[in-house]
């Protein structure tokens, strides 16, 4: 097992006074098998009258506030304390094949199937173009298992999308990424939640971090991290498992999970109204501590 601690700060910095705000937030970490019992906390700057707290339709924390003191800046710091526990990754040769979970989704009922029901379909950063198909079916041949054919798809992406973090920003289509064939994090998972749902199969959009390592002989740059986004396919029997299209990995003891939804805009860290503020610059500082590390 591996503890980590974790400090998210967002800062909003206007050229004009914001006489009032509404935000939703998702900063806290999900209690799951693999991080029990995690410790988020919030601060909030200026500090609003109240936080409402709540869990949303997919089982994450999320939080709501207002402001309407005036104010030029606004941050939030967010801290984590959470130990993760190894996860188990099924053999991929004994899932199911993905034909058969296909045919699952379609007819059973059970508590598990209807979880996964949502994923299935189209979202709004997620919708099915026929080249995601095409390019999908070449790792979901016949008779193949679920996860063997996930974790190729997952392989070809990392191999053939370049990571860019100059390429895109969060409102550009996952069809311009097929077509230059460069992204981040959000896209690639983007990406394969629609690859994956063209199949007819379920695939969630997973928001969380990731704990990175300097290059060998040179220290930890404190804030240097980031959020970071992967997905979770739906293997049936084999329950949900989670790939990692960016570094070509299934979900590891270093993916620290904040949520999950259909598609980014269910899981967003922060997002609001204002009114006022003119133009805005946002700051976004990520440490992601092991400790004893």
């Amino acid at each position: 097992m591996i503890e980590y601690r974790i400090r998210h700060r967002t800062c909003y910095r206007y050229a004009e006074p914001v006489t009032f705000c509404q935000n939703l937030t998702h900063l806290a970490l999900r209690d799951l098998p693999t991080q029990p019992a995690p410790i988020s906390t919030l601060v909030v700057s200026p500090e609003p009258l109240y936080i409402d707290e709540q869990i949303d339709s997919f089982g994450n924390f999320v939080s709501y506030f207002s402001l309407q003191e005036q104010h030029k800046e606004l941050t939030l710091d967010a801290t984590h304390q959470v130990t993760l526990f190894p996860k188990a990754l099924p053999e991929p040769s004994s899932t199911p094949l993905w034909a058969d979970v296909v045919q699952r989704l379609h007819t059973q009922r059970d508590d598990s199937t209807l979880s996964a029901l949502p994923f299935v379909y189209e979202s709004r950063y997620v919708s099915p173009i026929h080249e995601f198909h095409d390019y999908a079916r070449v790792s979901f041949v016949k008779d193949r298992p679920i996860l063997q054919a996930a974790l190729d798809l997952t392989h070809r992406v990392f191999t053939t999308f370049l990571y860019d973090p100059r390429s895109t920003t969060i409102s550009t289509p996952i069809r311009e990424v097929m077509r230059t064939r460069r992204g981040v994090c959000q896209d690639f998972a983007h990406l394969l939640c629609a690859m994956i749902r063209s199949m007819g199969l379920a695939c969630r959009y997973v928001s969380g971090y990731i704990a990175t390592k300097p290059p060998p002989g040179k220290a930890r740059l404190i804030g240097a991290d980031a959020t970071h986004a992967w997905v979770s396919v739906y293997c049936g029997d084999a329950g949900w498992v989670g790939l990692d299209p960016t570094n070509n990995c299934a979900e590891g003891d270093s993916h620290i999970v904040l949520g999950w939804g259909r598609d980014y805009d269910d899981v967003t860290p922060v997002k609001g109204v204002i009114l006022g503020g003119g133009d805005n610059t946002v700051t976004v500082m990520v440490d992601v501590m092991p400790m004893g590390g």
